[in-house]
């Protein structure tokens, strides 16, 4: 008996779908097979596997800035442990700094086009018609015991030619010394890193970045990833300890990844006792060095070397930045068992809004992603002003964004405030939480942006925050040039780079939070994936399985259609019918009135157009026996008569024209000028993926009936989401009205 009813059902889908005379393609149907299988290193979860490990690198480092020669030098033990099951006979290391080596491959291919009138700029990206020197110079690679070891370079990655295999759940220590040319960041393109020159008063503000060589990532699932480095794609690192030394003029502030060792030596006292009085203070920063004192100091130019000492634990990456132009203030934050640091280090050319805004939109990100995911756990969270970029690293982030003559209008001063905020929100994503940027730039930079924008719309309500009516523009644009999120870094258009991998994410989770999953119970998901994968690597799949796992809801579909896809929302409202069941009295002229508008309707195109033809006429009759199979109890048909005689029945169908599924909500105003909403669930869509029918009983008559009235779906076309069509204002003019009001 149930495998003929088992039957008997399959049988009634197929005929139902063949009735549609649409093909079958599974937008519902598991994305197993696109994502990394899970295995005992990685659950079906999406939590660490039994199994997982990863490999750790520790550092000892000391390095020369040498300012008048614009070089940095320098020498570094790197302890590595082999976590992996497997032995080793090489390794890999990154060396950044090659990507600007002439001959190299080039980032020119991001910006390729000659037109008339170029300026020079655009002309040096494309041409380098200054030459610079640039990229490593390999001094030495040794062991433990002072042989040499044998070394290849291939552009940006070095092949370290071990003397005997790395055993499995071994360590070993190797010395490299290196030093290269600091790179002029105003030379060329998405410059990340280098020295910013101040012709007025002939000084300078190193951003050192990238700058050692650096152990790449070998893992579960790539082995070694020693892809490139091509500017676009970013980092893939392993988490250790760094014992840094940074020697650099005796007049320079130094703001840097880890806690300050030898404060006694390099900061004066009246320095260090506002720093104790900055650790007291959570309500607003204390100035370290003021704009007197820093402009005093860049008329000094020392000669002496000064070396200042830190360490840092558990993080990827370091990095500093050096110059005796800085002014500091700094504010602390205080967590449940710990205080941090905010700072920010900037010059006068930075002031007024860099002294009024910086640290607290540091504080403010510390904050809100803290509330967000886990509490921010480093010592330090710093924020270095200097030009055209926004750059992130464990601790500190190089942050764009300068008043013109003291003055900022209101748009530079939420971009600037919103890159802070960016950046520093980079801790989380991928400084902590250490997805592969290289491979995957939307886990850092998506997920980033969405709690970045988060945070904006809670502590800054008056600026602009992304929502899903900002991607529609993008996602309605040429299908012939668009590429999935799911594209690994370096492959993505520049033109689409931003839209692909910060905001169409960003939306995506919008979506999932405000309108799939709910807000409480998608955050805790949310935060279940941080806890998770935190001082670890994440992939894709680890990411879609643990948002699944901790909230029990099958998000499949949408992971396959927004992420794997270049499908876009635009879901039409085809048609709304408008019925009445009449049991009585209902007068033979009437019926053939209703009879005759609907005949006129059909001919006219077979739907109707509004309202105003008034609604058509059902009779309901008894159900037969037979309808009941084997069933012996019966509905009691008097009350179903009375719950629908005389009531508004309507009967909407709706078109999938875009591509994308997702939940449907309905809003109802009626003839009295109320209203109200009905929402309906993604899996509306399972039968029929290009249409489906709903009926609606109303008590009251409808006067208009609208789609996604609170715009929470990115439906690119507005148009077609109401019934009757109106010509005046759209629903989003509409949506924004009743706001205001």
């Amino acid at each position: 008996m149930r495998l003929i009813i088992a039957f008997g059902f399959v049988v009634f889908l197929a005929l139902n779908l063949n009735s549609q005379n649409q093909p079958w393609q599974g937008k519902f149907e598991p994305i197993d097979r696109m994502v990394d299988q899970p295995n005992t290193f990685r659950s079906a979860s999406g939590a660490p596997g039994k199994d997982y490990w990863q490999q750790r690198a520790d550092y000892k480092i000391k390095v020369l800035l040498d300012e008048a020669n614009n070089t940095i030098s320098g020498e570094e033990t790197i302890t590595y442990f082999n976590n992996s099951p497997d032995d080793l006979t090489y390794l890999w290391l990154q060396l950044e700094q090659n990507v600007n080596k002439k001959g190299s491959e080039d980032f020119g291919t991001v910006n390729n086009g000659i037109k008339e009138g170029m300026n020079t700029r655009q002309m040096q990206f494309l041409t380098r018609a200054i030459d610079f020197p640039a990229g490593y110079s390999i001094k030495y690679i040794k062991d433990s015991n002072g042989n040499a070891i044998k070394s290849l370079v291939n552009n940006t990655m070095m092949k370290v030619l071990l003397n005997e295999p790395l055993k499995s759940g071994a360590a070993l220590s190797f010395s490299v010394g290196w030093s290269y040319p600091i790179t002029d960041r105003g030379m060329f393109l998405l410059s990340r890193e280098g020295y910013e020159y101040f012709p007025e008063d002939k000084n300078t503000v190193y951003l050192i970045a990238h700058w050692f060589p650096r152990m790449a990532v070998y893992n579960d699932t790539e082995g070694w990833q020693n892809q490139q480095f091509n500017r676009l794609g970013e980092f893939a690192l392993e988490f250790g300890n760094y014992d840094v030394e940074i020697t650099v003029p005796e007049d320079h502030l130094v703001a840097s990844t880890g806690e300050l060792q030898n404060a006694s030596d390099v900061l004066s006292k009246t320095q260090i006792q506002r720093m104790e009085a900055a650790r007291k203070s959570f309500d607003k920063p204390v100035l370290i060095v003021t704009q007197e004192e820093a402009m005093a100091n860049e008329k000094a130019k020392s000669t002496k070397l000064k070396t200042w000492k830190f360490k840092a634990n558990n993080v990827r990456d370091f990095s500093f930045a050096s110059s005796r132009k800085f002014m500091w203030d700094a504010q602390a934050v205080k967590f449940s068992n710990h205080t941090s640091m905010a700072m920010s280090f900037y010059p006068k050319e930075g002031l007024p809004v860099w002294q009024e805004e910086s640290t607290k939109a540091v504080v403010n990100a510390l904050q809100v992603y803290s509330e967000s995911t886990f509490e921010y756990p480093y010592p330090v969270a710093i924020s270095v002003n200097t030009s055209n970029i926004g750059m992130e690293f464990p601790m500190i982030s190089f942050n764009g964004g300068r008043p013109i003559n003291g003055k900022i209008s209101d748009g530079a001063k939420q971009g600037m405030i919103g890159t802070i905020v960016h950046e520093v929100g980079h801790n989380w994503f991928p400084m902590i939480i250490s997805s592969d940027e290289r491979k995957w730039m939307w886990m850092d930079e998506g997920l980033n942006t969405f709690i970045h924008q988060r945070t904006i719309a809670e502590r800054y309500p008056n600026f602009y925050s992304a929502i899903p009516k900002s991607i529609i523009p993008f996602m309605s644009g040429d299908k012939s040039i668009m590429r999935p999120i799911m594209t690994t870094s370096d492959n993505e258009l520049f033109s689409q780079f931003g839209n692909n991998f910060y905001i169409k994410p960003t939306v995506g989770l919008q979506i999932l939070r405000n309108s799939v999953v709910g807000k409480e119970l998608f955050d805790q998901a949310f935060k279940e994936y941080c806890n998770r994968w935190k001082y670890k690597h994440p992939n894709p799949g680890d990411l879609f399985r643990t948002l699944e796992d901790a909230s029990a809801v099958d998000l499949d579909w949408f992971f396959r259609g927004w992420f794997f896809t270049t499908d876009h929302v635009d879901m039409e409202l085809s048609d709304v019918k408008w019925f009445k069941v009449y049991e009585e009295n209902l007068n033979i002229e009437d019926q053939n009135k209703n009879v005759k508008m609907k005949i006129e309707g059909e001919n006219s195109g077979g739907k109707a157009k509004d309202f105003s033809s008034g609604p058509e006429v059902i009779t309901m009759n008894s159900a037969p026996n037979q309808s009941y199979g084997e069933f012996l109890s019966r509905l009691d048909e008097n009350e179903v008569r009375k719950q629908v005689s005389g009531k508004n029945i309507y009967e909407v169908t709706i078109k999938n024209i875009g591509g994308l599924v997702m939940p449907v909500t309905i809003e109802w105003i009626f003839k009295d000028g109320s209203s109200e909403i009905d929402k309906l669930p993604t899996e509306i869509w399972r039968l029929n993926e290009y249409e489906i029918k709903k009926t609606f009983v109303k008590e009251k008559e409808v006067s208009q009936v609208n789609l996604d009235p609170n715009f929470e779906f990115a439906d690119t076309d507005e148009s077609n989401n109401t019934f009757p069509k109106q010509e005046q204002e759209s629903n989003f003019d509409q949506f924004k009205n009743k706001k205001k009001n």
